[in-house]
């Protein structure tokens, strides 16, 4: 009889134990799976980072996706999705410059790019140089385009 009520009360103890440490356990990952998901939820305030490329010389007056003719002293960009007319602050990651450019072309098709901006966009970037430059893409403020 105190073998059957030994093993009755082991028995017990190791399935409450086990129990524990599985709702331990599943609590814990129901923390960390509402951990991913909150950070998942936080918005990042910009739209796109990446590379940026200019406009070469070799381009000015040809027509650009919107119709308009390339001009190469306009504060404007290509970009693959964004609707044409859309106000983008450009902010080079590597000095801190930035600059205001409206979307009037598409590109760029080169990987691992996400903006093409004209010549006058690449001096203020201060860009010209290196041809290329990480930067981060934001909307302008107060611009629903």
């Amino acid at each position: 009889m105190r073998r059957l009520l030994l093993g009755v009360s082991l028995g017990l103890v190791v399935a409450c134990g086990g129990q524990r440490a599985s709702q331990h356990s599943s609590e814990s990952e129901a923390e960390k799976q509402e951990e991913r998901t909150e950070s998942s939820r936080t918005p990042r305030d910009y739209l796109d980072e990446g590379l940026a490329s200019y406009y070469g010389p070799g381009l000015e007056g040809r027509p650009t996706a919107s119709g308009e003719k390339v001009d190469l002293e306009a504060l404007t960009a290509a970009h693959r999705t964004l609707p044409f007319g859309t106000c983008l602050r450009v902010v080079n990651m590597e000095n801190g410059r930035s600059v205001q450019v409206r979307v009037n072309d598409r590109g760029p098709f080169v990987k691992g790019r996400v903006i093409d901006v004209s010549l006058a966009a690449a001096k203020r970037l201060d860009m010209v140089d290196k041809g290329l430059a990480r930067v981060r893409l934001y909307r302008c403020k107060g611009s629903t385009g």
